[in-house]
């Protein structure tokens, strides 16, 4: 999955898929997680928050399933 830079001291890149709705976020720290069920909308106000890491921990981290990728 592409992903792109994001404002943020947590969180590198961002990246979206539409026809599986899984945003992938990979980390500062190198990790790299899979969120499910992310509406195209959440993603979309992500790349446009002042913070994307305090985004993040409002709207997607405790609220989509997720999985480690690496």
């Amino acid at each position: 999955m592409r992903r792109q830079q994001v404002e943020s001291t947590v969180i590198a890149s961002a990246g979206y898929d539409a026809a599986t709705a899984i945003l992938e976020l990979e980390f500062t720290s190198g990790d790299v997680y899979e969120y499910f069920a992310v509406p195209p909308s959440v993603h979309r106000a992500m790349l446009e928050a002042p913070s994307a890491g305090r985004f993040f921990a409002a709207h997607v981290r405790d609220v989509y399933p997720t999985r480690q990728k690496r």
